[in-house]
């Protein structure tokens, strides 16, 4: 079996239909060749690039057309003769680009880009709530696009791939990131997060259980860190520490017993579920009583943050300090490794591009694939994201309803 070969049959197999032959036979005969545009995210100040040049090279083997803007992929360490050489159309205008059948990103869209869209496409990028308006979901609706969210894509058992893998990224960066701001180069109190013979271990208090959480937690407790979980979920909280390579500290969020980790922690990560806003979040009054110079990383500020004093900052400006506590608020924290986070959203989206187009287009492969429809956020101009709709007090429609009238 040819790679080729093998890609296509792991691309079926990705989707959550099973057809029989003489169905997949016409699955093939409507097979469609897509153009993909990936504009530049620089402005956005985020580093990723949602195709890797191999990506590139792998999707133009299926006769497909890549356009992408000229330095997308800089920041992610990809020239653009790499691209060039993979296959791709490189874009000094991005005009072109945002007249593509599906257009690629990292960033949310914004106004002024969904102007520049012909409409009727497919747009598929994170969505992060709070980096939209009322304005924007209305130029979604009125371009009648398809929007796919990153943020609630599924795989066949349920999973959040991209969630996952950014998330395994965020975690294990955040610790590091907490090394580096309690640091003297950062203005910090001198600590390292880790255990020194006859010192006492730092401590880390982490809000979530979570995949971020996990993987916080794992290379914290490697640096010989006293860790505290706390999440709402009993059942998600004993899992974790299954998963740990040893014990820790674990509690539901008794607000006596939060006050008291969160006045000796060190350093504070916000890691609860992605995908609406958090559960919990630790007021104002507690983040007053935290140590001077202690540090906070709110992983979830993008969906209104698990601290009262969070606000979105980038990684131009990552950080501030407010109380004396400095906070690490940036919504795209994994972009700070840009490329790994690239390859890794790469792999996800590589299989999806090419089912799509073996199955004749965007809207056959949300007909078929319940788990990609679980990301669609916009169907040809209809709202269909529960959370966008409450947010902005909209009407929306049930996407599996509104498949069934179509």
């Amino acid at each position: 079996m040819t790679e080729k070969d093998r890609l296509t049959e792991h691309s079926a197999s990705s989707s959550t239909f099973m057809l029989p032959k003489e169905e997949m036979l016409e699955v093939r005969r409507k097979s469609k060749k897509i153009r993909i545009g990936i504009p530049s995210d620089k402005e956005k100040v985020e580093y990723r690039v949602p195709l890797t040049p191999q990506a590139v090279e792998l999707l133009v083997s299926y006769g497909h057309e890549i356009l992408i803007e000229k330095d997308a992929g800089k920041a992610a360490s990809y020239t653009d003769e790499e691209y060039r050489t993979a296959g791709a159309l490189v874009m000094n205008d991005r005009k072109e680009i945002f007249e593509c059948d599906v257009v690629l990103r990292v960033s949310p869209f914004d106004e002024s880009e969904i102007d520049m869209l012909k409409g009727h496409q497919a747009l598929i990028s994170n969505l992060q709530i709070n980096a939209h308006c009322l304005d924007t979901i209305g130029k979604l609706i009125q371009k009648k696009v398809t929007n796919i969210a990153y943020e609630y894509l599924e795989d066949e058992d349920g999973s959040k791939p991209v969630v996952q893998l950014m998330s395994q990224i965020s975690g294990s960066a955040s610790i590091f990131l907490i090394n580096e701001y309690m640091s003297k180069s950062r203005d910090g109190k001198g600590v390292f997060l880790g255990s020194v013979t006859g010192i006492s271990p730092a401590e880390l208090v982490i809000l979530g259980s979570g995949t971020a959480a996990e993987y916080a937690a794992r290379a914290a407790l490697g640096m010989g860190a006293i860790v505290k979980v706390f999440d709402d979920n009993i059942s998600s909280l004993r899992k974790l520490e299954v998963k740990l390579p040893q014990r820790i500290f674990t509690s539901v969020f008794y607000p006596k017993v939060m006050k008291k980790a969160l006045k000796s922690a060190d350093a504070v990560l916000g890691a609860m579920s992605v995908g609406s806003p958090p559960s919990f979040r630790v007021t104002e009054d507690m983040v007053k009583k935290m140590k001077p110079g202690s540090v906070i990383i709110d992983l979830n500020v993008s969906q209104g943050g698990c601290f009262e004093t969070s606000r979105c900052t980038d990684l131009n400006n990552p950080s501030f300090v407010e109380h004396g506590v400095v906070h690490y608020c940036v919504p795209n924290l994994p972009a700070i490794v840009a490329r790994t986070a690239s390859i890794a959203l790469s792999n996800v989206l590589i299989p999806i591009l090419i089912a799509i187009g073996e199955i004749g287009g965007i809207d056959n492969y949300i007909k078929n694939s319940k788990s990609f429809r679980k990301g669609v956020c916009v169907y040809n101009g209809i709202l269909t994201n529960s959370t966008l709709a409450e947010k902005f007090n909209l009407p929306y429609k049930d996407i599996d309803l509104l498949l069934a009238v179509y």
